[in-house]
């Protein structure tokens, strides 16, 4: 079975006194000490799903309208309060995009690890295993470093301190949301190396929310790519990379720089994503879409098993790639 089933997910935002679709019969699974990246342009989804898993967003203006989302052996939309919090934190927990924000700036950041702990971990929740966590996610002088504020930590360290408070209550699960954004590229690297020794070492699923196809490439065992509220494909990240099943999929590998391939243009995708609440009839993609067919635009795809494991939302997946088209991974 495996850790997190999200099957036919489906919910919408309250706005101006009607209902607007964000999220379209989203299914992904992540299993046992496996990463899954979940890709994307921003307005995709990808965030929306990520907090639905523990059901964070706010009810209303979000309302579940059908799927199911199935963590340790129990549906997250049918739970009472008393079993989500039996699940938040301790089951899965987060490392949110912007640890500045998250972090609560009047507390020393030893505090706020302890607090977690004292919440989820209550018999862990000393001074010691607050040290431990801090050097098991390589912050220097974690002693000292303890007594520190948020703001007198660089955006990595602070990073460091958020993956410390996530892996404190011992999850199952833990959901990075962008961990590497606004951070240079040496310390990007580092966290994603951080990420992957980590889960060896605890045994943790990880479903991790990003746009970088580097990033995908890097540490994915699979993935998911989202496009205006649905999972246009999923598969092995080698496959999918090598030969993907979906247009878009296909457009985003050619948009991504290659080094030294002489270019002077990137290939960009033409057109934007649909609004929210916008999306067209049949096909999402259909009006970007090169390959479009003349049904396209009526049709609206299912996510379909291709070829093994693989899946994608396109009726006409056999035609991408072209023969004669080579991709040689998410950004090398």
């Amino acid at each position: 079975m495996p850790l997190l089933a999200i099957q036919d997910l489906t919910l919408d935002f309250a706005s101006g006194g009607k209902s607007v679709r964000a999220l379209d019969h989203v299914s992904l699974t992540v299993n046992e000490g496996e990463t899954v990246c979940l890709v994307g342009e921003s307005g995709s989804g990808k965030t929306v799903t990520a907090m639905s898993v523990a059901r964070l967003l706010p009810t209303p203006p979000a309302q579940y309208s059908g799927g199911k989302i199935v963590i340790g052996g129990g549906d997250v939309l049918s739970m009472t309060k008393r079993e989500l919090r039996a699940v938040r934190g301790a089951v899965v927990n987060y490392v949110f995009q912007d640890p500045g924000a998250a972090l609560n700036p009047v507390f020393r950041v030893g505090q706020q690890i302890l607090e977690s702990l004292k919440l989820h971990q209550p018999e862990h929740a000393t001074e010691a295993e607050v040290i431990r966590l801090l050097t098991m996610v390589g912050i220097p002088a974690p002693e000292i470093r303890a007594r520190s504020y948020p703001h007198q930590m660089s955006g990595g360290m602070q990073q460091r301190i958020m993956i410390a408070m996530a892996i404190a209550t011992r999850p199952k699960l833990l959901i990075a949301d962008e961990p590497t954004t606004a951070l240079d590229v040496t310390i990007q690297a580092q966290i994603l190396k951080l990420l992957r020794d980590l889960q060896k070492q605890l045994g943790m699923g990880i479903l991790l929310i990003t746009h970088n196809l580097r990033v995908v490439q890097e540490v994915a065992d699979r993935v998911a790519v989202m496009y205006a509220g649905q999972v246009v494909e999923q598969g092995n990240v080698a496959e999918v990379c090598a030969r993907p099943h979906h247009p878009y999929t296909r457009a985003l590998l050619k948009a991504v720089p290659e080094i030294g391939a002489g270019k002077e243009r990137l290939l960009a995708i033409p057109g934007t994503p649909p609004q929210l609440g916008s999306w067209p009839t049949g096909c999402h993609f259909h009006p970007r879409c090169p390959q479009r067919q003349h049904d396209c635009d009526e049709k609206e795809p299912a996510l379909i098993p291709t070829l093994g494991e693989r899946r994608a939302r396109c009726m006409y997946w056999e035609l991408t790639p072209a023969p004669n088209e080579e991709f040689h991974g998410c950004g090398d």
